[in-house]
């Protein structure tokens, strides 16, 4: 591969690891927990999964896109999301394995429908999980209770700020670009650990203004870049301003980015070099951190390995 190229890029050039095939006939399907972009995702079970290689992980979710799936969608579509699945399929299982992301256990390509199956995460997207946490929220580095359904706090954010990082620095290393990044696409596993995700569930659900239709699809633009936003590049540095997106998102306990400021208004808005303000309750070694991952060149951002090192820094320090 081309070290100089992202994995988006090269998509086709990647092989399909057939270790990773697994008999579809053990393969219990569950309740559905939402429709993607491209096919739905649900609750399994994979019988004798703990015995199967690659990875000895616990099965819990699958994404499947039916092949011959009936649908009102323009002519074609379909055969696209099938493709993007199997594109997904591949770019996990070259990534590899790690612990702040969805990793891939299996996938079942040989039926008639491509099945791809991901490690389950009990506590949802992060995007609801904080909003469930505003009741319990206590502005403090001091925890008297460790559990973050009674007790939410400033070493929480911080340890999920932390994570996601981590997360986002593996698959930058890995060459491989985000293009979504944002709390809905975050899911919070076993033990409460961070895993960065694009399970696509949001594009459907969520209210009009956080994908706008262009030319080009469905956009984020509240979490986009402005050179994403103009020129339609994306990189590890669009993934940083996103991430600053998403600290803002944490720290207001998932409120939506730039409350007031209607879309249209947004181009004009980080042309001006406006940016939004400290959240209440955020502390300022936070903040400066988003304000940087906010810079109007990316040269000026800085890199997710960066980012790991600062967070680290604040835990360390409170």
């Amino acid at each position: 591969l081309d070290p100089d190229r992202s994995l988006l890029e090269q998509c086709n050039d990647l092989p399909y690891d057939h270790d990773f095939e697994f008999p579809e006939e053990r393969l219990v399907l569950g309740k559905s927990l939402g429709q993607g972009a491209f096919g739905q995702v649900l609750r399994a079970e994979a019988i004798g999964m703990s015995a199967f290689k690659p990875r000895d992980k616990a099965p819990e979710a699958v994404k499947m896109r039916d092949k011959f799936r009936r649908s009102f969608r323009k002519k074609g579509a379909d055969e696209s999301d099938y493709k993007d699945l199997a594109s997904e399929l591949k770019i996990l299982i070259h990534v590899g394995e790690h612990k702040n992301i969805v990793n891939v256990l299996g996938a079942c390509t040989r039926g008639r429908r491509l099945m791809v199956i991901i490690e389950f995460a009990p506590y949802g997207n992060l995007l609801s999980f904080l909003r469930a946490r505003r009741e319990v929220f206590e502005p403090t580095w001091t925890k008297t209770n460790p559990d973050p359904e009674a007790e939410y706090t400033l070493v929480d954010t911080s340890m999920a700020s932390y994570q996601i990082s981590k997360g986002m620095e593996f698959l930058a290393r890995k060459k491989c670009v985000h293009r979504d990044l944002a709390a809905r696409n975050v899911l919070v596993g076993p033990d409460y650990v961070m895993k960065v995700s694009d399970f696509g569930l949001a594009r459907d659900i969520y209210q009009d203004d956080l994908y706008v239709k262009t030319t080009s699809g469905l956009l984020p633009v509240k979490w986009m870049a402005p050179e994403s936003l103009f020129d339609r590049v994306y990189t590890e540095k669009t993934d940083v301003w996103s991430f600053g997106i998403l600290l803002w998102e944490i720290m207001t306990l998932g409120g939506t980015p730039y409350p007031g400021l209607p879309t249209e208004q947004l181009l004009d808005y980080l042309s001006e070099g406006q940016r939004m303000a400290q959240p209440q309750n955020c502390p300022l070694e936070i903040y400066t951190i988003m304000r940087d991952c906010w810079m109007q060149l990316p040269d000026q951002r800085p890199h997710f390995g960066t980012l790991v090192e600062r967070l680290g820094n604040v835990l360390e320090r409170n």
